[in-house]
């Protein structure tokens, strides 16, 4: 309330409580007028908390104008415009907020902080599968699949600034029961000249639109064939910079990364670094209507040095290897190279293109990969693969992007699924209706990883920004995958069909 507004009223309650009581005695005057005075100090006081948070906002709207930090950029923000990027509390009311029982607050005053977290509980049927399909799943071709139901995500992490250019985030994974392990986990600075934004641990590889995108906006319940595939959970650790430009035009994010993959081991083991250098650069050429038509182009891709000649010991172990589950959760993977004995040097390039107009997105990608051998180990290797999808909503709604990412931003409902006082519906959020095609091939020279190809059709129900639930069918098939069950018989693949839901909420 403003500060004057409250004066006027106390005042007017004053003088009609005088009025009413205009025989009062000396001792219940006394008592007005002490009341009187509380009433002044506590005006006094409010006006200059409102002074005080006024001059606040300020400054950091003025920070927000002439600094680039990764929340601007979208690795702290969710996507959305406007989102909060975490400011803290000010200082001025900070005993205010310890008395306050059940709070949450950063350790020191000079750092800011923000929970986050996100589950998805899944579930996986397997309704129909060829002899091939259940040798490479269960080893036995009489065994079909099992169907699976539970958690896919359960994360819960913190993010936030240190004053005065640096920037943390720590997002642990606990959907795997009794192990648990970390997800993004980063310090970073902004504000770095040319190189904008640095940031220093485990984070995502810039390659790959599909895998960019959260796990929160994805259209799929998981990622095509060739992207989970070339960049298996997207986070390796490493010290990249990310970039955008003035008009949000362009964005560009490129860095170093270890390519052992070491969420659940906390470090890596081995005078042979397997370093790799990636990059993408990305650019929205079509921005309009306020963003609900749009169109983006990207290029990406690494040169990577994998150790061929590692042991293999669990450890110390080659990272050439390319493999992915049938885009649904298994227990084994369908298509897999397995350690390309000799790998020296591989590279990946990629290119990427999405146009949204109102309801309709239309989007694809295309990935190759050329991998060379030490001499004595076989022949160099090619493998490549791409996916291409379409999405329609049948509600007055739109898909978001985000200029500074370029990626998925969240999409809010025009209308929220049973919002309204007194248990009647308040809507019934946002459908949408999607269609992808997939194909990857993982077999060149004796490397028989396999060649797949599935169709995918699904159904998006949105009941807000923040939930919703998704249900895919999949058929799919798999090629020139040579596998052996345990009755003694080979398989080169099979065909599948796989249905599956889930239900997700971020926070």
């Amino acid at each position: 309330m403003d500060g004057r507004i409250f004066q006027q009223a106390t005042t007017a309650l004053l003088v009609v409580c005088c009025w009413v009581t205009s025989s009062v005695s000396a001792q219940e005057l006394a008592l007005l007028e002490q009341l009187q005075q509380q009433v002044n100090n506590q005006e006094a006081e409010l006006a200059t908390l409102w002074q005080i948070l006024e001059g606040r906002e300020s400054a950091v709207e003025e920070q927000r104008n002439s600094s680039t930090t990764a929340s601007e950029i979208g690795l702290v923000t969710d996507g959305r415009a406007g989102d909060d990027d975490g400011i803290r509390v000010e200082d001025t009311l900070a005993a205010f907020h310890k008395q306050l029982d059940g709070t949450v607050r950063p350790g020191t005053s000079a750092s800011q902080m923000k929970v986050v977290g996100r589950v998805h509980v899944d579930y996986w049927g397997f309704p129909g599968s060829t002899a091939g399909i259940n040798a490479i799943e269960t080893g036995d071709s009489t065994i079909t699949p099992q169907d699976r139901v539970g958690f896919r995500r359960i994360r819960f992490g913190v993010r936030g600034n240190v004053d005065p250019n640096m920037e943390y985030r720590v997002e642990m994974e606990f959907a795997g029961g009794n192990n648990s392990e970390f997800r993004d986990a980063w310090l970073g600075f902004h504000d770095m000249s040319f190189l904008q934004t640095v940031l220093i641990g485990n984070q995502k590889r810039p390659y790959g639109l599909a895998h960019l995108n959260s796990s929160r906006f994805s259209l799929f319940i998981e990622r095509a064939f060739v992207i989970e595939s070339f960049n298996q959970d997207a986070r390796r650790l490493g010290i990249a910079s990310y970039g955008i430009s003035d008009d949000l035009e362009w964005n560009w994010r490129y860095g170093v990364y270890n390519q052992r993959l070491i969420q659940d081991e906390g470090q890596y083991i081995n005078d042979h670094l397997q370093a790799e250098i990636a990059g993408r650069l990305a650019n929205t050429y079509l921005w309009e209507d306020d963003g609900r038509d749009h169109a983006h182009w990207a290029i990406n891709g690494t040169i990577a040095h994998p150790d061929g000649s590692a042991p293999n010991d669990g450890l110390r172990d080659n990272e050439a290897r390319f493999r992915h589950r049938p885009e649904a959760r298994s227990v084994n993977r369908w298509l897999d190279t397995g350690r390309i004995d000799g790998a020296d040097w591989y590279s990946v390039l990629g290119f990427e293109s999405l146009m949204n107009f109102g309801p309709l997105q239309l989007c694809g990608e295309y990935q190759s990969l050329w991998l060379d051998r030490d001499a004595g180990f076989g022949d160099n290797v090619h493998l490549m693969g791409g996916y291409a999808y379409a999405a329609y909503f049948l509600t007055d709604d739109h898909m978001v992007w985000s200029r500074r990412t370029g990626t998925l931003g969240r999409m809010t409902p025009r209308e929220n699924f049973f919002l309204a006082p007194d248990g009647e519906a308040g809507g019934w959020g946002a459908w949408q209706v999607v269609l992808r095609w997939s194909y990857a091939d993982f077999s060149d020279q004796d490397v028989l990883g396999g060649v797949g190809e599935a169709l995918t059709v699904g159904f998006n129900w949105y009941w807000n920004s923040n939930a919703r639930m998704q249900f895919n069918y999949i058929d799919g098939r798999v090629a020139e995958r040579s596998v052996n069950d345990s009755n003694g018989l080979t398989f080169t693949g099979g065909d599948y069909q796989i249905v599956g839901a889930r239900f997700m909420i971020d926070f």
